[in-house]
């Protein structure tokens, strides 16, 4: 579980040098980094259950502000949101963000499974 917890946070360490870039660039590299120290905490079986849950919440809140818009782009057809950001485009930021969250929202969820069996608390 070590190497996985090691890669976990490789990747979202990775996922926030690139947020360089992004419209809200402050935003996502807090959060990939938070999400990076969670998995590199796990790494060496430290878990702070009340963080996971601020975490997951976090997303949480953050996937229903963004699921109307995600709802929009299935509506309308569900297409590529690989290619540039433009104006006359804005939904391909808001699926990207929603996946992003929603990518976020697992790993914690599976912090937070491994915390319960780590202490055998419910």
């Amino acid at each position: 579980m070590k190497i996985v917890n090691l890669i976990l946070a490789i990747l979202f360490v990775s996922f926030a040098i690139v947020q360089y870039n992004d419209p809200d660039p402050w935003l996502w590299i807090t959060l990939y980094l938070f999400i990076g120290a969670i998995s590199a905490f796990a790494a060496f079986g430290k878990y702070s259950r009340p963080i996971l849950i601020g975490g997951i919440l976090i997303c949480i809140v953050g996937i229903l502000i963004l699921v109307p818009e995600f709802v929009h782009w299935i509506q309308t057809g569900a297409e590529s949101i690989v290619e540039s950001m433009k104006t006359e485009k804005p939904h391909i930021e808001f699926v990207r963000e929603f996946l992003g969250l929603f990518i976020c929202l697992i790993t914690l969820l599976f912090h937070y499974s491994k915390s319960k069996q780590l202490t055998g608390k419910k």
